[in-house]
């Protein structure tokens, strides 16, 4: 979503590069283009000026015309408010002292609250609470049917005691749920409400009488992060006819531009609490502002993915993985098939890739990603015979054209299947062992690296040493060829245990025989030579 912004960032901050004193000039053509960035980004007007105007008031301050690296400073002066912009700290749930805790989702029509219902109860459920939904969209139709799906889904109960369509009376549901949740031990109730194309007084009433009746913990808005400045209008809309504690920003993993997001807290003063990023009922994830301006700025989301990976691998199976990695057992296909089928846990590989830092530069990569690859690299894995997973080693022709015909591939993308796991496991091997062997730290025994970033084939030139040339012939000259005649006859006929002479100025063969007093050491240094 925050692609097209990101860029123009990144854009920005690589001018300034190189300089080692920022003029007025460079602060202002900086702000300038962050502005601008903003603007095209769909930020509302009054977050932009607010923006702007503390990135121009620091960076015009000491901070950044005392600092070694202005380029730099400017940075984090831009991280630090779009950490701020953004809501600073990310907040908790409010929940009751005394169950259950009543969280009240509002919005438009169309923002997703029903689904966001069974993401927020399938959280819930995975934080240890025993969740409710309550189906008090009677309005919308089939909604109360929707929300039973998902409940099923997300494997959490539904109180849906009116079918809908029109039928029943929306209030009575959400009282009727909550004493429902309170006799039968639910911690926890989520109650959907209706939608509307707009916002209009009957939505408005509606909503604050289901407020007035179950009194809930938390209020939270549901906002579509694609509809742009109509978000701001629409939460601002709420925040004054019925008020609300938090916002869940939908659909975060859509192709707009993302202005939403920088806009509500700054308009409203309200923090964004949870964001929905995919369709699945686990892209659900709480927002941390500080991470989602680490995403705008290119810097990566570390830590969201390591919080994703501890959910997906069991932890006795990564670290028998890591041992295998590091040498202590042989690495094998069922291993890598295994280590695959648990990054499927993760979600979109191109989610996951996109968490890490600098990879804003490969977008276009990643949008040519083809998630299929890891569908058809399982099959040929699992074509394989548990002796071949085992040991790839006795894969040969016939078997290979065997195991191609099993998993619809050819026999080329087999041997390159092969070839690239010899590689991965090498590679991951020397990285776990720091690279001592084979090279520099982290490249040694990398195929085609030759020990050095950059490397591959030897290099030509002053690089190479010159090769080696056996002994000279003897010469056509009849003069020197008796010259060389009489210094071989001189050598073979000197003694054995005549001085050779060494690099260090010995003069004997044989160091043993060296009396340590003849070479001026050091008074007491004998004791080293064992005498």
């Amino acid at each position: 979503m925050f692609a097209s912004l990101s860029d123009r960032l990144s854009a920005t901050f690589k001018s300034l590069r190189g300089k080692g004193r920022l003029s007025e000039a460079d602060i202002e053509t900086t702000v300038s283009q962050i502005r601008r960035a903003l603007l095209d980004a769909d930020v509302a007007v009054p977050a932009v000026r607010a923006f702007t105007s503390a990135v121009r008031e620091r960076a015009t301050s000491a901070e950044v015309s005392q600092a070694l690296n202005p380029a730099q400073q400017i940075v984090k002066i831009v991280n630090e408010q779009l950490i701020e912009i953004l809501g600073g700290e990310s907040r908790e749930l409010a929940f009751a002292k005394h169950p259950p805790t009543v969280i009240m989702l509002a919005g438009l029509q169309g923002a997703g609250k029903t689904t966001l219902a069974g993401k927020l109860g399938k959280w819930l459920k995975e934080e240890g609470h025993t969740p409710l939904l309550v189906a008090s969209d009677l309005q919308r139709p089939n909604a109360v049917t929707q929300l039973q799906v998902v409940g099923g889904q997300a494997g959490v109960p539904v109180w849906a005691p009116e079918p809908g369509n029109g039928v029943g009376n929306p209030i009575e549901v959400a009282r009727s749920g909550v004493a429902h949740a309170r006799e039968k031990y639910y911690d926890v109730v989520v109650v959907d409400t209706a939608g509307r194309l707009g916002v209009d007084a009957e939505l408005m009433q509606q909503a604050a009488d289901i407020r007035d009746a179950v009194n809930p913990d938390e209020i939270l808005f549901v906002v579509d992060a694609m509809i742009g400045q109509d978000a701001v209008t629409t939460a601002q809309a709420f925040a004054d006819g019925v008020g609300f504690t938090g916002v869940v920003l939908s659909k975060l993993d859509g192709d707009a531009r993302g202005g939403a997001a920088l806009s509500i807290r700054t308009v409203t003063g309200k923090p964004v609490l949870f964001a929905s990023t995919g369709e699945k009922l686990t892209d659900f994830e709480r927002f941390h502002p500080d991470r989602m301006a680490s995403r705008i700025l290119d810097m990566g989301d570390v830590l969201t993915l390591i919080e994703q990976a501890e959910k997906a691998f069991d932890e006795g199976q990564a670290e028998e993985m890591a041992n295998k990695i590091a040498g202590d057992g042989d690495f094998t296909l069922q291993d890598f098939l295994g280590y695959m089928q648990q990054m499927k846990q993760l979600g979109s590989m191109k989610k996951m890739l996109g968490m890490l830092p600098g990879m804003g530069q490969m977008r276009e990569q990643l949008e040519n990603f083809d998630e299929r690859e890891v569908v058809r690299v399982e099959a040929m894995v699992q074509s394989m015979t548990p002796a071949e997973r085992q040991n790839p080693k006795i894969i040969n022709g016939s078997r290979r054209s065997r195991i191609a015909k099993g998993s619809g591939s050819t026999v080329s993308e087999i041997n390159g299947l092969l070839d690239r796991f010899e590689q991965a496991k090498t590679m991951m091997r020397s990285m776990a062992r720091g690279g001592m062997k084979g090279g520099m730290p982290g490249m040694g025994g990398l195929p085609g690296m030759g020990g050095m970033p950059g490397g591959g084939k030897k290099s030509r030139g002053r690089m190479a040493p010159p090769p080696k040339r056996g002994k000279k012939g003897k010469s056509g000259n009849p003069a020197k060829r008796a010259q060389q005649e009489r210094e071989a006859a001189e050598r073979a006929s000197a003694p054995a245990n005549a001085p050779a002479g060494s690099a260090f100025g010995m003069g004997s063969a044989d160091p043993t025989t060296v009396d340590p007093s003849a070479l001026e050491l050091p008074k007491g240094f004998e004791k080293f030579l064992g005498r």
